[in-house]
């Protein structure tokens, strides 16, 4: 039996551990009230920066057709070759040529001048074929037409047009439309001057010399519909002068957010995860509106086909850059997770190194060995993975114009770099460290 002094020492050391036991829970439950806010405020955050996400997009598309030409002219030289814009080009032209040919009245005038001479028959066959005559020329001039706007000639006349045009684009947006592009009725309106006088070259070169009779003329043809152009303007304007802005900003919130949450792996692959759907819902949004906006054109502006290919070019550099940023969220969030310490990403790690450890073992049974590289890379490989992933972040922040299939690429070559300082790197084995020794 205890001795009583013993028996009340234990106790006393029992109260000691439970009391201490009791501290801490309380000091750590005060934490958690202390840290209570940084959940529900990470979360705006992160929800702040996913919403801003798609507008940063849009900003950034804005902005890049006023200030860079090449772009504008990247977006719009395609149209030049897709039927359905030439078709209505063909149709736009030749009806602007036949309406100052007047061909019917030429063939009455004809048909007058043989009537006065005396060859009455004659001119009564010219007057009963006119309508057939007249209908001959205009398809001809049609066919003359549709040849020289499918030809190499008119791609050039095209973009050498919408290069020149590029700065009226920037004055119809700002509101002081001048130039090959400007407004006319709440539309954005090309001017087709350059194309009928290179039609009308063409013309008198196949041996329709009425052609010569054609006067400088500028007519348009509506390209777009805008019947809030003056809101639209305002707010190209505002979105133009964000556009560097915008995306800073998404990046701030999206880091603030997962910089105050708790679990920020989590956070991080959350906030990836949430801006990859954000762009998911930007594409949606894009095929919503180009479905309202083909309801909106009316047939006699613009044929539907035609407002398709144009709606089409012009948002074409709005899903390259929705399509980087989603798969560059999506690789975040899987680069967060692997790294993670979740049983799949560990047994994952596991295998890898696994792998690498055979193909090391591999070489070393054959006399390859990295010597003192392999060591001094094992030494060092958390800066030289530090390296190898802030190098890509670095070229792809430095890419004018990142595609999806730069992004892959990118990813590939940093799984090459880390695979490689995972595979050269040799850790130093206890003989080698007692031989130092």
């Amino acid at each position: 039996m205890a001795p009583p002094a013993e028996d009340e020492h234990s106790e006393l050391e029992r109260l000691r551990a439970e009391n201490a036991e009791l501290r801490q829970k309380m000091a750590a439950r005060g934490g958690r009230r202390r840290a209570g806010w940084r959940a529900p405020v990470s979360i705006v955050l992160i929800v702040l920066g996913c919403i801003l996400a798609p507008v940063a997009v849009l900003g950034t598309w804005a902005g890049d057709e006023v200030s860079d030409t090449g772009r504008w002219v990247a977006t719009v030289e395609p149209l030049i070759h897709d039927p359905a814009i030439q078709n209505t080009l063909a149709d736009k032209i030749t009806g602007q040529i036949t309406s100052r040919l007047t061909i019917s009245g030429y063939v009455s005038q004809a048909a007058a001048q043989l009537n006065s001479r005396g060859l009455t028959r004659i001119g009564s066959l010219l007057t009963t074929f006119g309508p057939q005559i007249s209908s001959s020329a205009t398809g001809f001039i049609h066919s003359t037409v549709h040849s020289v706007i499918t030809s190499p000639a008119a791609a050039t006349v095209w973009v050498q047009a919408n290069t020149v045009a590029h700065q009226a684009l920037v004055k119809v947006l700002s509101g002081q439309g001048n130039g090959s592009i400007s407004t006319s009725n709440g539309q954005i309106v090309l001017n087709l001057g350059p194309f009928i006088a290179e039609v009308k070259q063409d013309l008198i070169q196949h041996g329709f010399k009425l052609a010569s009779n054609i006067p400088p003329v500028s007519p348009t043809l509506a390209l777009f519909q805008a019947k809030d152009l003056g809101k639209a303007q305002t707010f190209y304007r505002l979105i133009n002068t964000a556009k560097i802005v915008l995306p800073i900003l998404a990046l701030i919130l999206v880091g603030a957010g997962v910089y105050l949450a708790r679990g920020r792996r989590r956070a991080l692959i959350g906030a990836a995860l949430g801006v990859a759907a954000s762009m998911l819902v930007l594409a949606i949004a894009l095929q919503i509106g180009r479905a309202v906006y083909l309801n909106s054109v009316p047939g006699n502006v613009l044929p539907a086909d035609a407002a398709g290919a144009a709606f089409d070019a012009m948002i074409h550099f709005i899903k390259v850059s929705l399509r980087v940023v989603l798969v560059v969220a999506l690789v975040v969030a899987m680069g967060a997770f692997f790294t993670g310490p979740s049983p799949t990403a560990v047994r994952t790690r596991l295998a890898l190194k696994s792998g690498m450890e055979w193909i090391r073992n591999f070489g070393k049974r054959r006399g390859v060995s990295t010597g003192p590289a392999g060591r001094w890379t094992y030494q060092h490989r958390h800066v030289l993975r530090i390296g190898a992933v802030a190098l890509i972040a670095l070229i792809f922040a430095f890419l004018g114009e990142p595609t999806v299939l730069t992004v892959i690429v990118l990813v590939i070559v940093l799984l090459i770099l880390l695979g490689l300082i995972e595979l050269i790197g040799r850790p130093i084995t206890e003989p080698e460290i007692t031989g130092r020794a």
